[in-house]
């Protein structure tokens, strides 16, 4: 989720004053942006920097051994690749919860094309975040009896756009050093360059960084075995992107000819039956779990597809950038994807 510098380390009062205020004006703005900003301060008033969390005798070793190598990553995004040296993800927070916030997507039922919404600093984004599982269910279900295809997500962490330091979550407490590092990667990556109402540009490039600074990091660990595992899946990544997005071509196709609901509605879930099919044979040739299990069960939809080629149909724009233009020098890339949202 993007949707966002003052440094800060120990001392939390102004920001959440600020926020405190904020709560106070949404208040009349109506129910969703008065939840989003009681759940923006939730998070903040949880937070404490990382050194006071490993210092702290009750601190769980593992708990501990994840904040070491968070600590790890975030000073090698700075030092290594180019990204914001603030306070973002120097601090921890347990928020209690698997997840900080669901995300929910939806379609009309023929097309490909994810409907938007429209907020104070973030534009129009292609979802629509809730603190909340139960309000974001209640609004998939109000989106799904209008007819949309719709989709409910769990979101392990997001982007306050560097106007907040954003806290490290224990809802990434068990990810492995590389996921890890992804993420980290990513969310200081929509420091960088945010174009607001530009999803899927905002989710490429942020992926695309966030790719590029795994595979340096994964170098740096000096651990072939650990690089050759994220390279396969990396490799299985394009491929079921790929897959994807011509799934979503096709269907997009289908959707403008002057065909009866129900052929429509035919046609469309013959082509969804046929990636299914296409993930799973991809995943046993590969040997790899692709992630796509529950939504296959579930049934996939539009919102799927959708949600997909949000984060990976333009990462190709963004890599050739990075290899043909600069060289591989990821400063470079931050500099020219700054250019592109002037133009």
């Amino acid at each position: 989720m993007l949707p966002t510098n003052p440094p800060r380390s120990t001392a939390p009062t102004r920001a959440l004053r600020l926020l405190a205020v904020a709560t106070a004006a949404l208040a009349a703005s109506g129910c969703y942006y008065l939840q989003a900003a009681r759940g923006q301060l939730a998070v903040i008033s949880a937070r404490a920097p990382i050194e006071k969390v490993i210092a702290r005798p009750g601190t769980a070793d593992t708990l501990k051994a994840q904040l070491l190598r968070a600590r790890r990553i975030r000073d090698f995004a700075s030092k290594e690749l180019g990204l914001p040296d603030n306070a973002s993800y120097r601090s921890y927070a347990d928020i209690g919860r698997r997840y900080v916030v669901w995300n929910v997507v939806a379609t009309p039922e023929f097309s490909v094309e994810p409907r938007t919404w429209c907020f104070p600093i973030a534009g129009c984004v292609s979802y629509r975040g809730y603190f909340s599982e139960r309000a974001a269910n209640a609004f998939a279900s109000m989106r799904r009896s209008a007819g949309d295809d719709v989709i409910v997500g769990g979101v392990p962490a997001y982007s306050t756009l560097g106007r907040i330091a954003d806290p490290l979550l224990n809802t990434v407490t068990g990810y492995a050093e590389l996921d890890l590092a992804a993420l980290i990667f990513h969310e200081l990556a929509h420091q960088v360059a945010y174009w607001p109402g530009e999803s899927s540009w905002n989710e490429a490039f942020a992926t695309a960084v966030e790719e590029a600074g795994v595979a340096r990091y994964a170098a740096r660990l000096g651990n072939a075995a650990l690089l050759a595992r994220w390279q396969q899946r990396r490799r299985m990544r394009v491929a079921l992107s790929a897959s994807i997005n011509q799934a979503r071509e096709e269907l997009a196709r289908i959707y403008r000819r002057r065909l009866a609901p129900e052929a429509l509605r035919a046609a469309k879930q013959q082509r969804l039956a046929e990636l299914a099919a296409a993930i799973r044979v991809m995943e046993k040739e590969q040997g790899m779990n692709s992630g796509f299990g529950s939504w296959i069960e579930a049934g996939l939809n539009n919102a799927h597809l959708a949600s997909v080629a949000t984060y990976y149909e333009r990462v190709p724009h963004f890599e050739d950038l990075l290899k043909n233009r600069c060289g591989d020098y990821l400063p470079c890339l931050y500099v020219l994807a700054k250019q592109e949202q002037t133009k």
